[in-house]
């Protein structure tokens, strides 16, 4: 029984670690994210955060997740990492900056 119990404690801790960091617990739209909230996405830093605000500013609005590879900071690796986490949310097209 105590074995049980190790496992279920265990079990729970690692879901906890993939928890999104974030409040609210749901997918943060990249097209609408504030430098201080992309923050609050775990693999996420200072830098990173305000390179994806700057690209988004000068290109447009995001049409893809995969499009983050071409912001400075994020390859293919940090994207599997964080894209769970993430979700694009198409501006109407006289919101787009296109």
């Amino acid at each position: 029984m105590r074995a049980k119990n190790i496992i279920t404690s265990a079990a729970v801790a690692v879901m906890m670690l993939m928890t999104p960091v974030f409040a609210g617990d749901h997918q943060l739209d990249i097209n609408a994210a504030t430098v201080e909230q992309l923050q609050e996405v775990k693999g996420i830093g200072e830098k990173t955060a305000m390179a994806i605000v700057a690209y988004r500013n000068k290109i447009g609005a995001f049409t893809s997740l995969d499009e983050l590879t071409h912001v400075n900071g994020i390859g293919e690796k940090k994207l599997v990492h964080i894209k769970s986490f993430l979700t694009v949310v198409k501006p109407l097209e006289s919101e787009s900056h296109n």
